[in-house]
């Protein structure tokens, strides 16, 4: 088995011996997971530079990861169903399916997951971690030739919110990869006032390896970048440097599948599962769609690793997951993670004229799981949501592949809204111009786990598959949807030439080997196609909730970023916003507002709430929502109702 090791760290009552129905109480074990691959087997060969990687004394690789697992005390009491989550950034995930709060990160909330049995691991893969006593990381092997760690170029991108004059050397808060030389000669600091912008080079001697320090002083760093005009906000720098210390970043995606099929045998932490259900958000499900590509879900043995898998907010992309100098945690630059192919079934590039499908190379080998693709509307207003399931040169629509399905939330930022709303999203140090989305989008997420499991373990079809359309007009031009948004008073629209896109990418002539020259080479882009919407300025494609169906308010997938932080004319990663109806005829005379008022649509608060269960019960009916969360809907509404009519009016047109 590649598993050879499992150390474990702590074996304790879960939640405080909490009783979850018939399940019972749970037992919590963390621990390190140490594997053991073999380069020169087949089901391993496309992980960059696992050659270079050291050997143990039966020549295979190293690596380790930490993992927490959340399993019945009661061993017999599960349901045979185990939930491997890719931590995202570390962060467990457990959680957002039991509508938890944020901290704990694997609080029981309303205990979904548990009354029904799952099983849950969460496992870390991501090297460049900073671990502590709550974030999961992952140790890879190094890249080494003659002995000696390898060296290349690689690229780090700076967005700042607000001014600042250091930035450490990776992606957000992580491990960085060090400069290898602080008067490296060919290192390149370009700025653009857009991701798809001009870019201007910024002389050598403006900037430097270094950091400044709490007291003003300025200490030379290999992991640092200095500027002493300080970052500006709203601008995009790339800095590009030769860097040390190459890991074997894609030996994850081993240790995702070999968890997998080392948990399906008894152990002493394992009953032996039948079932193994792969869930991944945002980075990590992109991390699944290149699993998937790579036509990883056969081990080393030919035994499939995963049955189903839930891809949450992926979008139509892939990631930083198997190159050289991978950055896990990297979203917008463009590079390994913008390729081509972005559809399930193979097709041509029109660009390049390549011929591939993301599920090309799995379906040929076998070990093809169903796979269930869930995106929110923040996804196509990045510019990729709908080349998963529109030919690349957005003409038309494609049909669904028999082993999936993809649905669309109707109406969701990209993380699910909750009251009360705020503009500040504390995670990524950004603020929105307007109050960000409301909508919990949660039962749709837990109910397609539900539908996944049905059809793997029973073969019962699921629901088909529900997203915006070219064929019936649900599938639009931005500038389509952003016309009907500028009707609403005081409410400021993205510049449509400065949203995101995917443009070809040429990455150098090592690219099939995983190695990038940067910054890339980009050339023509990809169509951008976002949801249509009605007069509300709501959508009118994908899985509609009460929200949309009995509204109370405009829901968008996008935000624009707040002056404060620069660049107000372009939006803002992930989050949208919420937008409430005038509540009075009165209020919609004076605020010139074209939307219908809530008093107008709802002549009590009663009978809007007669209508939400309606829709609800409909919902349910076709198994979008468990039948449980009908009344956790009627709820939400109650409670986005009543802030409705207490919301301020909106701002005169032109103001914010």
């Amino acid at each position: 088995m590649p598993v050879v090791d499992l150390e474990i760290r702590s074996r304790e009552p879960y939640a405080a011996g909490q009783e979850f129905g018939e399940t019972g109480a749970y037992e919590k074990i963390d621990g390190l997971a140490t594997f053991a691959v073999d380069p020169a087997n087949e089901a391993n060969r496309l992980i960059v530079d696992l050659d270079l990687a050291p050997k143990d004394s039966d020549a295979n690789v190293r690596l380790r990861s930490d993992f927490s697992l959340l399993i019945p005390q009661a061993k017999d009491r599960g349901n045979g169903r185990l939930l491997s989550v890719l931590v995202n950034r570390g962060r467990k995930l457990t959680g957002r399916l039991n509508r938890a709060p944020a901290q704990p990160l694997d609080a029981p909330g309303d205990g979904f997951l548990f009354r029904r049995g799952w099983s849950v691991l969460s496992l870390g893969w991501q090297w460049d971690v900073l671990r502590d006593s709550t974030l999961l990381g992952f140790d890879p092997p190094p890249v080494l030739e003659n002995g000696l760690p390898v060296s290349g170029q690689n690229i780090v991108e700076i967005r700042p919110n607000y001014r600042e004059s250091t930035f450490v050397l990776a992606n957000r808060v992580h491990q960085p990869y060090p400069a290898a030389r602080l008067d490296d000669p060919e290192a390149a600091l370009i700025v653009r006032d857009y991701e798809d912008g001009e870019a201007t080079s910024i002389p050598r001697d403006q900037w430097r390896f270094a950091r400044e320090t709490a007291d003003g002083t300025i200490l030379p760093s290999r992991e640092h970048v200095y500027m002493e005009s300080g970052f500006e906000p709203g601008k995009c720098y790339y800095l590009t440097y030769q860097a040390e210390a190459a890991k074997v970043v894609g030996t994850s995606l081993l240790a995702f599948r070999d968890i997998a099929t080392f948990l399906r045998n008894p152990s002493d932490v394992s009953p032996g599962f039948e079932r193994v259900f792969g869930f991944g958000i945002s980075q990590t499900g992109r991390m699944l769609r290149h699993f998937l590509h790579l036509g990883l879900n056969l081990d080393q043995t030919r035994q499939q690793a995963y049955d189903g898998l839930l891809v949450h907010v992926a979008g139509g992309r892939r990631g930083e997951f198997n190159h050289r100098f991978a950055q896990p945690s990297v979203q917008p630059t463009a590079g390994f993670g913008h390729l081509f192919p972005f559809a399930d079934d193979e097709a041509i590039d029109p660009f390049s004229e390549k011929k591939d499908g993301l599920l090309k190379r799995q379906r040929e080998i076998g070990g093809m799981p169903k796979v269930f693709y869930t995106n929110t509307s923040a996804e196509y207003w990045r510019g990729d949501g709908a080349l998963a399931h529109t030919d690349a040169s957005g003409e038309s629509d494609l049909e669904d592949p028999p082993e999936t399905r993809t649905y669309h939330f109707a109406g969701t930022q990209h993380v699910a809204g909750a009251l009360p709303q705020v503009d500040r999203n504390l995670t990524e140090g950004s603020r929105g111009r307007y109050g960000f989305n409301l909508i919990d989008y949660t039962p749709l997420l837990r109910s397609a786990l539900v539908n996944l499991d049905l059809w793997v373990s029973d073969g019962v079809e699921p629901p088909a598959s529900k997203h915006p359309r070219l064929a019936d007009g649900t599938l639009v031009s931005p500038q389509e949807t952003l016309e009907i948004m500028r009707r609403l008073p005081g409410l400021e629209t993205p510049d449509p030439d400065r949203l995101w896109r995917l443009r070809e990418v040429d990455l150098g002539p090592g690219a099939n080997l995983g190695i990038g020259r940067y910054p890339v080479k980009e050339g023509r882009a990809y169509p951008v196609l976002i949801p249509a919407v009605n007069d509300d300025g709501n959508e009118l494609g994908g899985i509609r909730l009460p929200d949309l169906s009995v509204p109370v308010a405009t829901h968008a997938g996008w935000n624009l970023r707040h002056p404060e932080t620069g660049a107000p004319e372009q939006i803002i990663s992930m989050m949208g916003f919420t937008n409430f109806f005038p509540a009075t005829s009165e209020q919609r005379e004076r605020t010139s507002d074209p939307r219908q008022s809530i008093a107008e649509r709802y002549p009590t608060k009663a009978a809007f709430l007669d209508r939400v269960r309606e829709k609800a019960l409909r919902l349910a009916a076709e198994r979008y929502i468990a039948d449980e969360d009908v009344e956790v809907l009627v709820g939400d509404s109650s409670a986005r109702y009543d802030a409705a009519v207490k919301a301020p009016e909106p701002a005169p047109a032109g103001r914010s």
